[in-house]
């Protein structure tokens, strides 16, 4: 059974929202703004409850909402205002109550207003504290609710006809249905403010239902989602963004589901989900990733479902018992008592439950076999970046094959076009603060996941490090990042080092090295240097060469001096800032530990000759601690070694 549940790629959360489930006697209401389950029990005589799926937030309360013109009448709609004040609840087609409440969470029942008017209501939502807004059967109308003047004042309105709405809380847009469902008129609400978007018609034959409809918000762009079953074909979800302010909602995708019956739908981190009750499992679709086919005539993306269809991983409910045994029920999924709410939440109202949907990115690994679709759909998640990585070490090692270079190789690109996105817009951002530009610029948009060279080295070529192909793929990152214009880092050009070393392949280093493909810099040449040995002299040139090439002149001589090529040390020395201020007992030590007596004697002449030139005398001076070397040299003098 564990083996199994590792695939299901969606479950249920694991602690749902518990209330009690829709009967004879209670009514279940879900404010998908505030995200609260209300309900309400005989009227609300016997207690009201309201949880909150989101902040947690849970109070109870006693009011018979049933009206006294009407005492049948069913209630419609009630939700709270943002901060819990006041108490909207719908009865009629044409009125809407409003009580205040008090901090305690108990309603002021002295204060009261009522709004009645003419027209259809169908339905309302809160777009401020003290800011609501209906919708009716002839447009839009945001009222203030003020109980200190006992008045309910109309701020703005949009005239409009109107069949049905949707909203979409998250983003504050709705949409407004028309002409039975052919025209379709999205606006944005904030506080007194109605804004018309451009209208969305459909063919006379492509009217479409509100229960048909879903509003999300898809990669920070609004969009309106139509479920619809062309001709003699099976349903698709036609995708419709709203791409910028004047412009028309605009046919960007199509969702293939190739099924029919009944569906319903769910956004969970820009996964578009397709719930399909008659075979009980859902489709994950991202309009992020490619496609080659598309609409004639619009263009629209074609999506096909990323994998097959599969079940919700099935769930087990704990449920009340004396016992301490926790015995648990297995929930039917996909049951005709669900109700789905943006963007990821189930409700079942006859079992009184509330989930969030949750995407398992792990699951999705094992099933998506291609390795690069599965890192382009995993780049767009928000906690993508864990994932691509636990792939990259898992394709680098336990499952390495030398026919995955080229996918590898492809991954690596995709990777470093993000990390060099981002490293060009640090570039911009430092200039534009030296600049001291009057206008701030505008920040692009960071990428959901950046993979840089640290995250590759410490979480992925670290574990390969004795890997034979080891060598093989760092050269490939190397190459992309080259490709891409970043320079490689201190510890991947490190561990590139030891490979190449250990492996003698030292025509590519040397390449490597002269075209600058690695991050040159002291530290590197001096650990290059402790690579080197006497049978291997060229990796100790390829150390001197690079130091050379930055000017490391201070690091060049003490290696000389240390293996002693004392005259090879003094040519370099004569060229630096500073020679007439050699350190002579420094450089005569050197000589005499070669055992040398002409390298001695050519070192002795070199210091003897500069002290003639800077003071008139051969001499040293006594605080540069030379006498035990002239003894040393005047021995070789009189025993004739010179």
């Amino acid at each position: 059974m564990g083996t199994e549940l590792q695939h299901y790629y969606l479950e249920l959360s694991p602690d749902p929202i518990r209330f009690d489930g829709t009967g004879l006697l209670t009514n279940v209401f879900f404010d998908d703004a505030k995200q609260q389950v209300i309900a309400v029990r005989s009227g609300g005589a016997t207690g009201i409850v309201v949880k909150g799926a989101r902040d947690g937030e849970n109070f109870v309360f006693c009011m018979d909402l049933h009206s006294a013109d009407a005492p049948d009448a069913q209630i419609r709609s009630i939700k709270f205002s943002i901060d819990n004040q006041v108490l909207a609840v719908q009865r009629s087609e044409t009125s809407v109550e409003f009580i205040s409440f008090l901090p305690n969470h108990r309603p002021n029942l002295q204060e009261m207003l009522l709004y009645k008017g003419k027209s259809m209501i169908n339905g309302f939502v809160w777009v401020q504290e003290r800011q609501v807004a209906l919708f009716t059967n002839v447009g839009v109308e945001i009222l203030m609710v003020n109980f200190e003047k006992r008045s309910l004042k109309s701020l703005k309105s949009l005239n409009i006809t109107m069949n049905w709405f949707s909203y979409c809380p998250s983003s504050k847009f709705a949409l407004l249905s028309s002409n039975l469902g052919t025209i379709l008129t999205p606006i944005i609400l904030k506080p007194s403010t109605i804004t018309k978007l451009p209208r969305l018609e459909l063919g006379i034959d492509q009217g479409c239902m509100g229960k048909d409809v879903t509003l999300a918000q898809l990669y920070g762009t609004n969009a309106i989602l139509i479920l619809r079953q062309p001709p003699n074909r099976p349903f698709e979800v036609v995708i419709y963004l709203l791409n910028g302010p004047g412009l028309a909602p605009k046919k960007s995708h199509i969702l293939k589901l190739g099924q029919s019956g009944r569906f319903a739908m769910n956004v969970v981190d820009d996964v578009v989900i397709v719930h399909h009750q008659a075979t009980a499992s859902s489709m994950l679709f991202d309009i992020a990733l490619s496609s080659s086919e598309t609409e004639h005539g619009t263009g629209a993306t074609i999506h096909s479902p990323i994998i097959p269809a599969k079940p919700i991983r099935p769930f087990q409910l704990e449920v009340p018992s004396i016992s301490l045994d926790g015995k648990t029920m297995n929930c039917e999924l996909y049951t005709k008592d669900w109700v789905l709410f943006q963007p990821n939440i189930v409700i079942d109202s006859k079992l009184g439950c509330l989930w969030f949907v949750q995407l398992k990115l792990s699951a999705l690994c094992a099933l998506i076999t291609d390795r690069l679709r599965l890192v382009e759909f995993l780049l767009q998640r928000s906690e993508g970046k864990t994932v691509i990585l636990t792939v990259l070490k898992d394709m680098m090692s336990t499952t390495y094959s030398g026919t995955m270079l080229p996918v590898i190789e492809s991954i690596f690109n995709k990777l470093n076009v993000l990390y060099k996105s981002v490293l060009d817009s640090e570039l911009q951002s430092q200039m534009a603060l030296m600049s001291l530009a009057k206008s701030p610029m505008k920040v692009p948009t960071p990428p959901r996941v950046l993979i840089d060279q640290a995250d590759m080295y410490t979480i992925v070529f670290s574990t390969i490090i004795d890997a034979p192909q080891m060598g093989k793929i760092l050269l490939l990152y190397l190459n992309s990042l080259a490709r891409n214009g970043i320079n490689a880092n201190h510890e991947l050009s490190k561990a590139l080092l030891i490979d190449l070393v250990s492996h003698k392949q030292f025509d590519t280093l040397q390449f490597l090295l002269k075209y600058s493909a690695l991050n040159e810099s002291k530290a590197l040449a001096c650990f290059l240097l402790s690579l080197s040995n006497v049978d291997y002299p060229v990796i100790s040139q390829m150390a001197l060469d690079m130091l050379a090439r930055l000017n490391a002149n201070e690091i060049i001589l003490e290696v000389l001096l240390e293996r002693g090529q004392v005259i090879d040390a003094l040519r370099l020395a004569k060229q630096m800032p500073g020679a007439d201020s050699l350190p002579a007992r420094k450089y005569l030590e050197a000589a005499y530990k070669t055992g040398d007596p002409l390298i001695f004697h050519s070192v002795y002449n070199f210091f003897q000759m500069k002290n003639v030139r800077l003071r008139g005398c051969p001499d040293f001076l006594k605080h540069e601690q030379c006498g035990e070397y002239v003894q040393y040299y005047q021995s070789l003098i009189a025993n004739q070694c010179l």
